[in-house]
């Protein structure tokens, strides 16, 4: 296995492939509402469509990095926190689900295309190299699959009480 098909490995893994360690992204928002979705712990604090629209955006940058391209092109206007207020329709949260399957799926292109000689590569202006902005990206979506998992637990015990 070369490093690049280890860094792909661990992307897939990370998203949407079996995992040892259980919910990757893809995992954790499986069978989530559109009002589980909306639903915040606290005011000021991140709901579960925040952290997927989130996570679909660093896609987007990243991919964005690897390849040079201009800014301007992901499905949303702002950057980073997508502040999304009371309960998304069904039709909005596929949305949303949708906007990350296509960032990550051009991610995932963009990172497949790349030379191993490219992994060592500093993205313009960039302070890491290649190797660095996927693996990164990899860990990014695992952080966020666990806070949507702790959201989805809070969630829960919330509506016992």
């Amino acid at each position: 296995m070369t490093e690049l098909d280890a860094l792909l490995a661990f992307v897939d893994s990370a998203y949407e492939r079996r995992s040892w360690h259980g919910p990757n992204l893809r995992g954790s928002l499986r069978g989530v509402t559109a009002a589980q979705a909306g639903w915040r712990i606290a005011s000021g604090r991140h709901n579960i469509r925040e952290l997927a629209i989130h996570a679909a955006y660093w896609k987007y940058v990243a991919a964005r990095r690897l390849t040079g391209a201009k800014r301007g092109s992901f499905g949303m206007k702002g950057s980073n926190w997508f502040e999304r207020e009371g309960q998304p329709t069904a039709g909005e949260w596929r949305a949303d689900l949708q906007l990350l399957a296509e960032s990550h799926r051009t991610f995932r292109q963009v990172v497949a295309s790349l030379a191993p000689r490219d992994l060592s590569r500093m993205p313009r202006g960039g302070e890491f190299n290649n190797f660095a902005v996927v693996s990164g990206v990899a860990a990014h979506d695992l952080y966020h699959a666990g806070q949507i998992q702790l959201l989805k637990r809070m969630m829960k015990k919330k509506q016992q009480q």
